[in-house]
Protein backbone atom coordinates (compact mmCIF):
# COMPACT_ATOMS: atom_id res chain seq x y z
CA UNK A 1 0.00 0.00 0.00
CA UNK A 2 1.52 3.37 -1.15
CA UNK A 3 1.60 6.64 1.14
CA UNK A 4 -1.03 9.32 -0.03
CA UNK A 5 0.56 12.28 -1.34
CA UNK A 6 -1.90 14.83 -2.39
CA UNK A 7 -1.59 17.66 -5.24
CA UNK A 8 -1.09 21.06 -4.81
CA UNK A 9 -4.34 21.68 -6.98
CA UNK A 10 -6.09 18.77 -4.49
CA UNK A 11 -5.57 20.50 -1.53
CA UNK A 12 -9.32 21.87 -0.21
CA UNK A 13 -8.45 25.35 1.83
CA UNK A 14 -11.46 26.17 4.53
CA UNK A 15 -11.87 29.49 6.12
CA UNK A 16 -11.74 29.55 9.93
CA UNK A 17 -13.82 33.01 11.53
CA UNK A 18 -11.86 33.72 14.66
CA UNK A 19 -13.09 36.70 17.34
CA UNK A 20 -10.10 37.78 18.75
CA UNK A 21 -12.09 40.01 21.90
CA UNK A 22 -10.33 39.48 25.16
CA UNK A 23 -8.46 36.45 24.34
CA UNK A 24 -4.83 36.31 25.04
CA UNK A 25 -2.41 36.71 22.31
CA UNK A 26 0.06 33.32 22.65
CA UNK A 27 -2.97 31.51 22.89
CA UNK A 28 -4.83 32.39 19.96
CA UNK A 29 -1.55 32.87 18.05
CA UNK A 30 -0.66 28.86 18.53
CA UNK A 31 -4.48 28.28 17.24
CA UNK A 32 -3.96 30.17 14.60
CA UNK A 33 -1.15 28.99 13.27
CA UNK A 34 -2.20 25.20 13.71
CA UNK A 35 -4.95 26.28 11.17
CA UNK A 36 -2.47 27.56 8.38
CA UNK A 37 0.06 24.90 8.96
CA UNK A 38 -2.98 22.58 8.04
CA UNK A 39 -1.65 19.98 11.11
CA UNK A 40 -4.85 18.81 12.07
CA UNK A 41 -6.06 17.82 8.37
CA UNK A 42 -5.61 14.14 7.20
CA UNK A 43 -3.84 15.20 4.27
CA UNK A 44 -1.12 17.10 6.12
CA UNK A 45 2.64 16.83 5.52
CA UNK A 46 5.73 18.80 6.33
CA UNK A 47 6.66 19.46 2.65
CA UNK A 48 3.15 20.96 1.31
CA UNK A 49 1.15 24.08 2.54
CA UNK A 50 -2.25 22.11 2.47
CA UNK A 51 -3.32 24.58 5.40
CA UNK A 52 -6.48 26.76 5.84
CA UNK A 53 -7.90 30.50 5.67
CA UNK A 54 -7.93 32.10 9.14
CA UNK A 55 -9.75 35.49 9.11
CA UNK A 56 -9.45 37.22 12.91
CA UNK A 57 -11.72 39.98 13.51
CA UNK A 58 -11.45 42.59 16.65
CA UNK A 59 -7.75 42.14 16.47
CA UNK A 60 -7.09 45.08 18.10
CA UNK A 61 -9.02 43.56 21.29
CA UNK A 62 -6.42 41.05 21.92
CA UNK A 63 -5.40 40.69 25.35
CA UNK A 64 -1.21 40.91 26.43
CA UNK A 65 -0.95 39.27 30.09
CA UNK A 66 1.45 41.07 32.60
CA UNK A 67 3.58 44.35 31.97
CA UNK A 68 4.05 43.45 27.63
CA UNK A 69 1.83 45.73 26.56
CA UNK A 70 4.88 48.25 27.81
CA UNK A 71 7.86 46.28 28.13
CA UNK A 72 7.84 43.79 25.43
CA UNK A 73 9.74 45.50 22.58
CA UNK A 74 9.79 44.75 18.62
CA UNK A 75 12.82 44.96 17.10
CA UNK A 76 14.15 45.05 13.52
CA UNK A 77 16.90 46.91 11.15
CA UNK A 78 17.19 48.21 8.28
CA UNK A 79 20.91 47.03 7.56
CA UNK A 80 22.42 50.57 7.78
CA UNK A 81 24.03 52.06 10.94
CA UNK A 82 22.20 53.50 13.23
CA UNK A 83 18.68 51.44 11.57
CA UNK A 84 17.71 50.29 14.30
CA UNK A 85 13.92 50.63 14.85
CA UNK A 86 12.19 49.58 18.75
CA UNK A 87 8.88 49.11 18.86
CA UNK A 88 6.45 48.12 21.39
CA UNK A 89 3.04 46.69 21.61
CA UNK A 90 1.13 50.15 22.76
CA UNK A 91 3.16 51.77 19.62
CA UNK A 92 1.82 49.07 17.17
CA UNK A 93 -1.42 49.29 18.79
CA UNK A 94 -2.00 52.99 18.23
CA UNK A 95 -0.51 52.68 14.21
CA UNK A 96 -1.87 49.19 13.14
CA UNK A 97 -3.44 46.92 15.81
CA UNK A 98 -3.40 43.36 13.75
CA UNK A 99 -0.10 43.78 13.11
CA UNK A 100 1.13 42.60 16.83
CA UNK A 101 -1.05 39.68 16.14
CA UNK A 102 0.25 39.20 12.74
CA UNK A 103 3.93 39.10 14.13
CA UNK A 104 2.54 36.66 17.14
CA UNK A 105 1.60 34.13 14.66
CA UNK A 106 4.56 34.49 12.42
CA UNK A 107 6.67 33.02 15.32
CA UNK A 108 4.53 30.44 15.72
CA UNK A 109 4.55 28.81 12.42
CA UNK A 110 8.13 26.80 11.40
CA UNK A 111 10.78 28.52 9.32
CA UNK A 112 10.93 27.30 6.31
CA UNK A 113 9.75 27.98 2.53
CA UNK A 114 6.48 27.79 3.04
CA UNK A 115 6.36 30.41 6.09
CA UNK A 116 5.68 33.32 3.45
CA UNK A 117 2.31 31.40 1.65
CA UNK A 118 0.96 31.05 4.94
CA UNK A 119 1.12 33.84 6.35
CA UNK A 120 -0.55 35.06 3.59
CA UNK A 121 -3.55 33.21 4.16
CA UNK A 122 -3.80 35.12 7.65
CA UNK A 123 -6.55 37.99 7.50
CA UNK A 124 -6.36 39.89 10.83
CA UNK A 125 -8.79 42.37 10.67
CA UNK A 126 -9.80 45.65 12.95
CA UNK A 127 -13.34 45.60 14.19
CA UNK A 128 -16.57 43.57 13.82
CA UNK A 129 -17.09 43.35 10.24
CA UNK A 130 -16.08 40.33 8.56
CA UNK A 131 -14.75 41.72 4.57
CA UNK A 132 -14.51 37.92 3.42
CA UNK A 133 -18.12 37.16 4.62
CA UNK A 134 -18.53 36.06 1.04
CA UNK A 135 -16.05 33.10 1.36
CA UNK A 136 -17.45 31.78 4.26
CA UNK A 137 -21.12 31.35 2.14
CA UNK A 138 -19.47 29.24 -0.49
CA UNK A 139 -18.92 26.60 1.62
Amino acid sequence: MATFWPKQKEIKRDWHLIDAKERILGRLASEIAVFLVGKKKPCFSPHLDCGDYAVVINAEKVRLTGRKEKEKKYYRHSGYPGGLKIETPKDLREKAPEEILKRAVLGMLPKNRLTKERIKRLKAVVGERNPFAEKFEQK
